[in-house]
């Protein structure tokens, strides 16, 4: 188990190491402003997206040894694109909205890497079903968040005042050759279990029977309905949109500085830890309280910030 939660952690940790580093990097280019760092938020987003796709997609139609094999194909060649660090002819020429041109830059220097790394938690936890199929994989998702969080308040703190940008990219490339090396360890006990569990008529592994303490123990296996669905999408929609809103806020009022980039998407993190550690952590009363406290204090906090009229003083 260990080689599983090992690699999972390093692919978190090299997954948002590498977010103020390349904002960081290209934000003096398209003129420090707090758009360029929110920019590149919806970029993380978008492509994280994409590798949970890409993760479900291939453990759903392939079978385990393909799935390995086309994901050391990806890994191979994201590491054939090293370095990450964006050459000069990508500075921006002239005036207008850069929008396109950050998509651009970041799909261009970091697209492939960052989209493998994006696929690590969900695509290795479902390896790690298949090796060892009585565990709950569940408790690895929260591993990988805190490998997150790690890598978030410890750039600002640690590496962002150590090294030099460029060196900072090279250690990054460097740990993206050894998180590659442990996806090899993963594939090699895939293959050595491969057969032995049964399979789906769409190649899936049964689901494993989950442990009492597990986040999932007592969940339905019965087909969700529409309306549910619906809810599991725009929920997480909205804390996406609450954390740009919240990092753009504090951007503009403050400064656009690394520390003030990672604060929101730590507590973010936070959220997912708790939720998938243990669910023992959930007490419904205080969370309800802790929220209604929240709501409350975003109402007075955008009230009072806003610009009074002028006759009235009123928000």
């Amino acid at each position: 188990m260990w080689i599983y939660a090992a690699t999972i952690f390093a692919g978190s940790f090299l997954l948002f190491q590498v977010q103020p580093l390349i904002g960081k990097y290209i934000l003096p280019w398209f003129g420090g402003g707090p758009g360029v760092w929110t920019t590149c938020l919806l970029f993380f987003q978008l492509v994280l997206l994409g590798g949970y796709a890409y993760a479900h997609l291939i453990s759903r139609w392939l079978q385990p040894r393909r799935q390995a094999i086309v994901h050391l194909i990806l890994l191979g060649t994201a590491l054939a694109l090293l370095p990450i660090t964006p050459a000069d002819t990508w500075k921006p020429v002239g005036p207008g909205n850069p929008t396109w041109q950050i998509l651009i830059l970041l799909t261009g220097c970091l697209g492939l890497p960052y989209f493998v790394l994006s696929a690590t938690g969900p695509l290795l936890q479902h390896w790690f079903s298949r090796t060892h199929p009585s565990v709950s994989p569940y408790r690895l998702f929260s591993l990988s968040n805190t490998g997150s969080l790690l890598a978030l308040v410890s750039y600002p703190v640690y590496f962002e005042t150590h090294f030099t940008r460029k060196a900072q990219a090279g250690l990054w490339g460097l740990a993206l050759a050894a998180y590659t090396v442990g996806c090899v360890f993963c594939v090699v006990k895939l293959w050595q279990t491969t057969g032995i569990e049964p399979l789906t008529s769409k190649g899936q592994t049964p689901a494993p029977e989950l442990e009492k303490d597990s986040p999932g123990a007592g969940c339905s296996s019965a087909p969700m309905v529409p309306n549910n669905r619906l809810m599991w999408l725009l929920l997480p929609a909205c804390a996406s949109a609450l954390l740009l809103a919240t990092t753009n806020k504090l951007c503009q009022d403050v400064a656009v500085i690394p520390f003030l980039w990672v604060l929101p998407l730590a507590l973010y993190l936070v959220s997912f830890i708790i939720c998938f550690d243990n669910p023992r952590w959930y007490a419904r009363p205080p969370f309800v309280l802790a929220l209604t406290a929240a709501w409350g204090g975003a109402f007075a906090g955008s009230c009072f910030a806003a610009p009074r009229h002028p006759y009235t003083g009123n928000c």
